[in-house]
């Protein structure tokens, strides 16, 4: 009955065409009714100093070049810019190619970048893995129809070119070989040049990673024969998340010109992608993120000024002052000494602490972010970056007075500013300038 009732007066109300009386029932939604339980309000995120595995600390330079107007992706102004980034990169990269441009999207996106434009269904492909990203390639292989043949070595230790080697022996037809130089699940740097050189005499294409090294240790595109590159806006580059500069050869965008089937993703279609980013005369692709590319443009500016060799040697000089101070708390690290990178240092967490306690207890108390281990690691390492601006002596220096002081609370036995003393007699035996 009363429902009966409720839809006699619906019937009328509609042919009143008194729509505000029927939202009032109840009947209809409104838009109030999607509004957050919670009330959002202006966020304002904390200073943090960012000494993980990315990203690292924004310059403000890089801040305040994203705050300029925005321009039409298209506007002359702006395509000039990216002129400017284009050889600002191949000085980054130290290549010629063409090809060299930064992919809208994260490294994740610049690696796919890469496997989805090389890779034609049934080609083999030698990955090498050491760590989780050599994992993702793995990933990518199949997921665009390859067929992966995988190398594997020890977390914590360099790709092995003598498997390497025997890997394409084994597999004369193999067509690309792929590998992350710098792994940043554990901070182990592999031999990209002498990688390269084996591929080529096998006659094979070459996918290097590159996210956590550019900018931080030497990468040498042209002179190490490498095909596809591709890297990350937020580590050494200290820019914000969301670019991912690549490059390529002329023998990949040859492969791509000739491929009988369409790359299998139309964004990531490098074909497509020359002529917005490739040519004089630019076409429409996509609308690219202006004010990001902003940000960019002054880190890779930042770069060039203080030059590649400086920005090399600066990486290394806080590592070993870094390095320095961790050898009086105790902390050993994953990875050989002839294999590490500067910029990412993996360390063993001393026996009996609470390792997700001291990361809560440096975000809180210290406003300062490390990294936890990942896969094999996960639980039993902390990675401390070293990157870009992060990459500082007073970083260094705040960072190990801030460790020591945490682990001596949790009654680790410590000799109280030791690690800094320690960090300041090797700035003081090993100047930089």
């Amino acid at each position: 009955m009363v429902y009966s009732k409720l839809c006699v007066r619906l019937i009328k109300l509609i042919f009143s065409k008194n729509l505000d009386h029927i939202v009032n029932l109840g009947l209809f939604m409104n838009t109030e009714d999607f509004r957050p339980e919670k009330k959002a309000k202006i966020f304002y995120p904390p200073q943090r100093v960012l000494m993980g595995p990315g990203p690292s600390d924004t310059h403000p330079r890089v801040l305040n070049a994203m705050a300029r107007p925005t321009l039409g992706h298209l506007d002359p102004v702006f395509t000039e810019m990216m002129e400017e980034i284009k050889g600002l990169m191949r000085y980054a990269f130290q290549t010629k190619n063409r090809m060299t441009f930064p992919v809208s999207g994260p490294g994740s996106v610049g690696m796919e970048m890469c496997f989805v434009n090389m890779i034609i269904p049934g080609d083999k492909v030698i990955v090498c893995r050491n760590g989780v990203f050599g994992g993702r390639m793995i990933e990518n292989v199949e997921r665009h129809g390859g067929v992966a043949v995988v190398v594997d070595d020890p977390w914590g230790e360099p790709v092995d070119p003598q498997k390497v080697e025997d890997a394409l022996k084994k597999n004369p037809d193999a067509k690309i070989v792929a590998f992350v130089h710098a792994e940043t699940s554990t901070g182990a740097q592999s031999d990209a040049k002498t990688i390269c050189e084996i591929a080529r005499k096998h006659d094979c294409l070459t996918i290097v990673d590159t996210v956590t090294s550019l900018g931080g240790t030497p990468i040498k595109v042209d002179e190490w024969g490498i095909d596809a590159i591709y890297s990350g806006s937020q580590k050494c580059l200290s820019c914000p998340p969301g670019l991912s500069p690549v490059s390529f050869s002329e023998r990949v965008t040859e492969l791509v010109k000739n491929r009988k089937e369409k790359v299998h993703s139309w964004f990531m279609d490098i074909s497509l992608l020359l002529n917005y980013w490739g040519s004089a005369a630019r076409t429409y692709h996509h609308t690219a993120p202006t004010n990001a590319l902003y940000a960019l443009h002054e880190s890779l500016l930042m770069l060039s000024e203080e030059g590649l060799e400086h920005s090399w040697a600066r990486h290394r000089y806080n590592y070993e002052a870094l390095k320095a101070g961790f050898a009086t708390l105790g902390m050993n690290y994953v990875v050989a000494e002839q294999h590490r990178l500067p910029q990412l240092n993996s360390v063993f967490v001393p026996a009996g602490v609470d390792e997700k306690e001291v990361r809560r207890r440096l975000l809180d108390d210290y406003n300062l972010e490390i990294g936890a281990g990942l896969g094999d690691f996960a639980g039993k390492v902390w990675r401390f970056g070293l990157m870009g601006t992060s990459c500082r002596v007073e970083n260094v220096i705040f960072c190990l007075n801030a460790v020591e002081s945490i682990l001596a609370d949790m009654g680790v036995k410590v000799e109280r500013g030791a690690a800094a003393s320690a960090a300041h007699q090797c700035y003081a035996a090993n100047p930089m300038f």
